[in-house]
């Protein structure tokens, strides 16, 4: 199965309620609400929601556009246009070693994702090294050290210890290597767990005592089926730490995937670069974001339709 047929299948969810109003009926204001509302569903969000709906309507006026299918394709380029500047990748020459400093709360699937990236950065001819800075739970260093022996990359570790010196530790153990990117897993956190956030921190200043300029990368990771409740954890990690960048995981039978739209929105002059989507369990399964492809997934195109940017 390709990675397009994935996602199409993972994001079924959330496109069955958009793509079954195109039925090829007539364009009318009716339409236009159930359209609007069933952007608010995927968790687009009232407001982008409402944005968007009203470039439909003057695309319509000014453009002439009749039928059902010129309107899913006007919204498709809607969709794209918002998407699009978040489609990044990680410069993995920037620094030697590459510190990727990543956090989220429990249950994201932050540790799971670490093992992912390790295996796309290994295809991509990189060396890394883990940091098992996940010290308030065992199961977290033990979930760290079995994708680092599926991926044959050593995680540094300490039982009980504190997760700042593991992370120096690792971010010193990656310098004195020439490991090319350093991974540091953290503590999975509630936004509003003040002393766990204000930890983080102190994880984010052992890695700058260790490397200056690190960490170089901030990463987020969000689960896709939170919606709009992932728009607080944005904004929250973002104050605690400076994110750079998300990893949206757990897309895959989600009814809430249209949320990638909300949160490119939080900031629309700068929005946070998505990295990678997931889909699946399987270690492939963690994918360059692509924004044409989600967009054409959303409104039921195929993969490579092209889209009119702005």
């Amino acid at each position: 199965m390709t990675w397009f047929s994935r996602l199409k299948e993972g994001l079924t969810r959330t496109r069955v309620n958009i793509v079954g109003l195109f039925s090829g009926g007539v364009v009318d204001e009716d339409f236009l609400e159930e359209l609007e509302y069933a952007l608010i569903t995927a968790d687009v969000g009232v407001q982008v929601s409402a944005r968007i709906l009203q470039r439909l309507r003057d695309a319509i006026k000014l453009k002439g556009l009749k039928t059902q299918d010129e309107v899913r394709t006007a919204l498709r380029d809607e969709l794209y246009n918002i998407l699009k500047p978040a489609e990044k990748t990680i410069d993995l020459e920037r620094a030697k070693p590459l510190v990727i400093m990543m956090c989220g709360v429990n249950g994201a699937g932050k540790t799971t994702s670490i093992g992912k990236l390790s295996k796309w950065l290994a295809q991509n001819d990189k060396t890394v090294l883990l940091a098992a800075g996940d010290t308030f739970r065992a199961a977290a260093r033990e979930q760290l050290a079995v994708w680092g022996d599926r991926n044959r990359v050593e995680v540094i570790a300490q039982q009980g210890g504190d997760p700042a010196a593991v992370v120096f530790d690792a971010v010193s153990a990656g310098k004195a290597r020439g490991t090319d990117v350093v991974i540091a897993d953290t503590a999975g956190r509630l936004p509003t767990q003040v002393n766990l956030m204000d930890e983080l921190r102190r994880i984010r200043r052992a890695q700058e005592k260790a490397l200056s300029g690190a960490p170089h990368e901030a990463i987020l990771v969000v689960d896709g089926t939170n919606g709009q409740n992932a728009l607080t954890q944005v904004k929250a990690f973002d104050a605690a730490v400076g994110l750079t960048g998300l990893i949206i995981t757990k897309l895959d039978g989600t009814a809430k995937g249209g949320v990638l739209a909300a949160i490119t929105q939080m900031r629309p002059e700068n929005p946070l670069p998505i990295y990678f989507i997931g889909v699946g369990e399987a270690i492939d399964d963690l994918q360059p974001f692509n924004a044409l492809h989600f967009a054409n997934t959303l409104v039921g195109l195929d993969a490579d339709t092209p889209a009119t940017e702005e």
